[in-house]
C-alpha cells in the first residue's frame, strides 16, 4: 500500500485471505485438593471477585456490542476464536448509536434495542469516541492490568479502562464518473470550490455523514470545525447542493457504486479501501491539507457477564498478535509500536506525514456529549446546512486554530 498525500486510491493492496493461525495451548492446570475448601471459605468471605464471572458457552457466548463491520474485522475474530477456541462468542454488528443504547440498556429496564438488549454486553466496541469517553467517565467500565496494558502506548488509552486499538484515516470518495466532467477534489479547499463552481452536476449527487443522526458524524463534524477555519462555509455549500445524509460509510460506498452518489465526504477510510478493492468504480482521496484520524474504542463493560473472558478478548486487541492480524489483514491499521504490515498507524504516519490530525482518547472529548452543547452546535450545522441566518456565532469562534491553511 502507498498512502502519498493527495493519493487516489483504487485500491490499497488486496487484504490477504485468511490465514490459518497456530492455536496457543495453555499448559495443564494442578488443582491442589485444599483448593475447594479454599473456595468455599473466599465466596463465604465475600471476597471472591471472580465469582461474578461466567464461564461462556454455547448457550450464553461472550458478547461483542460493536460499530464495526464484520467483513472488515473476520479476520481479528478468527486469530481469536483459533486462540481461545474454549471461548464462544457472538459478534453483534451494530450502529454507534445501538452501541451506546446497549451499553445503558439494561439500566434503564430493557430500553435498548437488538438481541441481548436486557443484559449488557461483555466487551463494547465503537467509533464514537466522544461516547465511549463519557460511558466510561460515568463508571460502566473494568479497569485492566498485565503486560499488554503496560505496553500500549499511554496516547492510546485512558485511565486504563478504555483502549484506542485502531488508526483510521478519514478520507473522500468519488465515482469514476466524476472525472470525466470535473478535476476529482485532492484537499478541503477544493471540494468547497467543486461544490460553489459545479453545482449543476453534483447538486443531489454528494453524500456525507449526519452530524444529527450519527455519533461518528458528529463527531467528525466536531473535530473539522476545530481544525478548519472554512468548515461553515462547507456546511452551507454542501447544503446548497442538497447533500444527502448518511448514518454509515457503507451507505455512502453503496451509493457511489450504485451512481446515485458522485462524491462523498468523511468517509471511514478502512471501510472505504476495503471496498474500492472489489469496486473499480470507486477512488478513495487522502485529503492533501489535513486528515482527520478516527480511533476505534473498546472497553470491558462494568457489568459484563463474562468478566475473565471480556478482560481476554480486549488484552487479545492490544497484544501483538491481535495487532498483527490487524496491521496485516486488516485495513483497520494497528497502534502498537514495533507491529509491521502494510496497515499500520507508524507507516501511515510515514507516508502521509504531519497532516494527519488523529482525535485521541483524553478528557477533551467528554465536553462534546454535553447536552447543551451538543444542541447549540446541532442547531447551527441545521442552520448552516439549510442557508438560514446563524443560530449561535458562539460557536464558530475558535473554528479553524488548530490547523494552517
Amino acid at each position: 500500500m502507498s498512502l502519498q498525500p493527495g493519493q487516489r486510491l483504487r485500491s490499497c493492496g488486496r487484504l490477504p485471505a485468511r490465514c490459518a493461525t497456530q492455536v496457543t495451548r495453555r499448559q495443564p492446570l494442578v488443582v491442589s485438593p485444599c483448593l475447594p475448601l479454599l473456595l468455599l471459605m473466599l465466596l463465604l468471605l465475600g471476597g471472591c471477585h471472580s465469582g461474578d464471572s461466567r464461564t461462556p458457552t454455547d448457550e450464553d457466548p461472550l458478547v461483542i456490542s460493536a460499530a464495526l463491520d464484520l467483513d472488515v474485522v473476520a479476520p481479528l475474530l478468527d486469530a481469536f476464536r483459533q486462540a481461545y477456541p474454549q471461548i464462544p462468542l457472538r459478534f453483534e454488528d451494530r450502529t454507534t448509536r445501538e452501541v451506546d443504547d446497549s451499553v445503558v440498556g439494561h439500566l434503564q429496564g430493557g430500553q435498548a434495542t437488538g438481541e441481548g438488549a436486557s443484559r449488557a454486553p461483555d466487551v463494547v466496541i465503537s467509533s464514537a469516541m466522544p461516547w465511549q469517553m463519557a460511558r466510561v467517565n460515568e463508571g460502566l467500565a473494568r479497569r485492566l492490568n498485565g503486560p499488554e496494558i503496560e505496553r500500549w502506548p499511554e496516547w492510546a488509552r485512558w485511565r486504563d479502562e478504555v483502549f484506542a486499538f485502531t488508526f483510521e484515516p478519514v478520507v473522500m470518495a468519488y465515482r469514476l464518473d466524476l472525472s470525466r466532467h470535473m478535476l476529482p477534489p485532492q484537499t478541503h479547499g477544493d471540494l468547497h470550490a467543486l461544490l460553489a463552481t459545479q453545482a449543476r452536476w453534483l447538486t443531489g449527487k454528494v453524500t456525507t455523514y449526519s452530524p444529527l443522526s450519527s455519533g461518528v458524524g458528529y463527531t467528525l463534524a466536531q473535530q473539522d470545525a476545530r481544525y478548519s477555519s472554512r468548515f461553515w462555509e462547507l456546511v452551507g455549500a454542501m447544503g446548497r447542493v442538497d447533500t444527502r445524509l448518511e448514518t454509515t460509510t457503507r451507505a455512502m460506498l453503496e451509493g457511489l457504486s450504485q451512481g446515485r452518489y458522485w462524491l462523498g465526504y468523511n468517509l471511514l477510510g478502512s471501510y472505504a479501501m476495503v471496498y474500492a478493492q472489489e469496486h473499480p468504480e470507486v477512488i478513495v482521496q487522502v485529503p492533501r491539507d489535513y486528515s482527520l484520524v478516527l480511533m476505534r474504542m473498546a472497553f470491558v463493560h462494568r457489568d459484563a457477564p463474562h468478566v475473565e473472558a471480556a478482560e481476554t478478548f480486549v488484552r487479545f486487541l492490544l497484544s501483538q498478535r491481535g495487532q498483527r492480524v490487524l496491521a496485516g489483514q486488516t485495513p483497520l491499521f494497528s497502534v502498537l509500536p514495533g507491529v509491521t504490515g502494510p496497515y499500520t498507524a507508524a507507516r501511515l504516519r510515514t507516508q502521509v506525514g504531519e497532516r494527519l490530525y488523529p482525535i485521541l482518547p483524553n478528557a477533551t472529548l467528554l465536553a462534546f456529549v454535553d447536552p447543551a452543547r451538543r444542541e447549540a452546535f446541532a442547531d447551527h450545522w441545521r442552520a448552516r446546512f439549510q442557508g438560514e441566518p446563524a443560530a449561535n456565532d458562539a460557536v464558530e469562534r475558535g473554528s479553524g486554530a488548530l490547523a494552517p491553511e
